[in-house]
């Protein structure tokens, strides 16, 4: 059933159209059999960016589509609902190009942005390690810069980095054209990391095998090891020392990604719930005549009209340029626990046909539960609202 839409303006409105024609026509028919497959869905990158949708939410001037995060976020959701796997890759790449399109010079911005907003390239997020995740400032993958042939540093910069180490639970790691890549330049806690966008292919860039998940296996993971890789100076996104603010910057708007796309997939399984209950017939009547049931289906629409009210109020504050951190983290953590409640329920609307995988839902709740874990789990969610409201 097609989301009732308040859209800013009529481009926005004709934009959701076209989303949801290419959801139809090119998601939906080969989503079943991929995800069976976990086969990473490049092509489809290529042809969203192709349309434009991966150039969204950043400035015109950049080449970017100049959507406001409060459209742009509503595109995700309708790609969610159509293939949960593709709609986290459009946010996770959304995270990657965010570095360098807010932090890049005008100069590096020129020459990588371009390949990013068009699709030609896709992006890899490396902040987590094994023993770094939401303790951002506990990173140990180090870059250490390289000496000039002359010898010493005098008054100049170093021309080269060379990183070391290992980052975990990459999405798009083997698969990404670039890296995005969160280390440690000093000792200096938090303030000592810095970003660095590593290109695929380097030296020494190397990925373990995929990690068996529970779910979303289209969305490849796996660990990405640096032996001593090489990296340009000029690769370099930001100040040296900059990376925490850089890192944490990005996850405000990588969590209301995520929210979207948990909207998204709650209001799937939704749908797929109140057609079978209309249809199913039990004791010579449908099972949506019955008052428990109908209650249920209730109670599964309020959490994702909850889900949706959250993130677009962040997403207009962030239009706004208001502040929005505590807000993104209670969008991410109504629509996650939102989704984990739609998607089970709809398993149980289902019965014994919800469990089976001749059915979409029992794969929507194993989708749901990953949601509440990734980009900061939802303990971390509310530990960043409650520091917000106690804060000053």
């Amino acid at each position: 059933m097609a989301v009732q839409r308040v859209m800013p303006t009529d481009e926005a409105q004709d934009l959701i159209a076209l989303v949801r024609q290419i959801a139809s026509e090119q998601l939906l028919p080969q989503v079943d059999e991929a995800e069976a497959k976990a086969r990473f869905p490049r092509e489809v990158f290529a042809q969203l960016g192709r349309a434009g949708l991966l150039s969204l939410p950043w400035p015109e001037d950049l080449g970017g589509g100049g959507q406001p995060a409060e459209v742009y976020l509503q595109v995700v959701e309708e790609i969610a609902q159509a293939w949960m796997s593709v709609a986290v890759g459009v946010s996770v790449h959304g995270l990657t190009c965010y570095p360098l399109a807010t932090f890049g010079t005008p100069e590096q911005q020129a020459r990588w942005l371009p390949g990013m907003l068009s699709g030609d390239q896709l992006g890899a997020y490396c902040l987590s390690e094994a023993q770094a995740g939401s303790d951002v400032a506990a990173i140990r993958t180090r870059a250490v810069p390289l000496a000039r042939e002359s010898g010493g540093f005098g008054a100049d910069e170093p021309t080269a980095y060379r990183i070391t180490g290992a980052k975990s639970w990459i999405s798009h790691a083997g698969h990404a054209d670039f890296y995005s890549t969160f280390v440690r330049t000093s000792d200096d806690g938090g303030r000592g990391l810095s970003c660095f966008l590593v290109p695929a292919g380097a030296d020494g860039l190397t990925f373990a095998e995929p990690e068996r998940k529970m779910g979303l296996d289209c969305d490849t993971v796996r660990e990405v090891l640096f032996d001593n890789v090489e990296v340009e100076a000029d690769r370099l996104i930001g100040r040296p020392g900059q990376g925490m603010q850089i890192a944490l910057a990005a996850l405000d708007s990588g969590r209301l990604g995520i929210a979207a796309a948990a909207t998204g997939l709650a209001q799937r399984a939704l749908d797929e719930a109140v057609a079978y209950a209309k249809e199913r017939e039990q004791f010579g009547r449908p099972i949506a005549d019955n008052q428990g049931l109908g209650f249920l289906l209730a109670d599964m629409a309020a959490a994702v009209g909850s889900a949706r009210a959250s993130y677009l109020h962040a997403a207009r504050l962030k239009d706004a340029g208001k502040p929005h951190t505590q807000e993104a983290s209670v969008a991410k953590l109504v629509a996650t626990d939102g989704a984990m409640r739609v998607t089970t329920d709809a398993v149980q609307v289902l019965g014994g046909y919800g469990y089976s995988k001749d059915f979409p839902v029992e794969r929507f709740m194993r989708e749901a539960k990953v949601t509440q874990i990734f980009e900061g789990t939802n303990q971390i969610q509310r530990l960043v609202i409650s520091r917000q409201l106690l804060k000053g």
